[in-house]
């Protein structure tokens, strides 16, 4: 049974599949969002053109456009969460399409209250926090404005996708501590990943080609445990 959860959102679906899309339509309406549906790539630009959704459901196979060539396309109007869903269930496409910047990724056959739920954790991860939960957090020349939803390194301003802000936000309140993978699903996206693994240590590859540019670098993998944010150790 799936039930109203969050705040109403404005949701594109872009799914060519008629049935698929008029199910999606209705679950997520009875959640209490608010839904636009089209089935090609043409159309979700157009319907993005005037207002950017706070979420975009995605199939891969468009009949006019890859959903991964669509996702830059879209991208350049503003940074919704992306939440790929797809009959692509191989480990090379959900790690394609998360590192091109996808959210999540979800195989067909699906169940409707998993969508519905992923949607869920998507919009509560890019929300911003409550006024008494804003704060700044900082380590090295590493900020991170979460009121204003940006992160600076030194001078530079680095744009992140909310899933990238999420991991690095749990890095930042884990400084100097090694985090596991498991403990990175679990917090930043909240549910299993029925042990793959490797969605984290995409994001972590995709988040150092934008921190780490600048020295030192601060994202430090720990052969066999997981991640740290910290600085290069001096040698002795």
């Amino acid at each position: 049974m799936i039930v109203a959860m969050e705040p109403a959102a404005e949701i594109l679906v872009v799914d060519d599949e008629p049935y698929i899309a008029e199910m999606l339509s209705m679950s997520l309406r009875y959640a209490g969002h608010r839904v636009t549906t089209v089935g090609t790539g043409s159309d979700a630009l157009r319907a993005t053109r005037s207002a950017t959704p706070d979420l975009v459901i995605l199939d891969v196979m468009l009949p006019d456009i890859s959903g991964f060539d669509l996702l830059s396309k879209l991208r350049s109007g503003g940074r919704p969460p992306v939440l790929f869903l797809t009959a692509k269930d191989s480990v090379e496409d959900k790690v394609r399409g998360l590192t091109l910047g996808g959210d999540d990724y979800v195989t067909k056959p699906f169940s409707l209250e998993e969508v519905v739920a992923r949607v869920g954790a998507l919009l509560r991860r890019s929300s911003p926090a409550e006024p008494d939960e804003v704060e700044t957090l900082r380590y090295a020349d590493l900020v991170m404005d979460e009121d204003a939803h940006e992160v600076w390194r030194g001078e530079q301003l680095i744009p992140l996708s909310p899933t990238e802000f999420g991991l690095l936000r749990f890095l930042l309140r884990n400084a100097g501590r090694v985090v596991s993978r498991a403990q990175i699903l679990d917090n930043v996206w909240h549910y299993d990943f029925n042990g793959d693994s490797s969605v984290v240590d995409s994001y972590i590859r995709y988040l150092r080609r934008k921190i780490d540019v600048l020295d030192p670098p601060l994202i430090e993998t720990v052969r066999g445990i997981g991640y740290s944010l910290r600085l290069p150790r001096q040698p002795r």
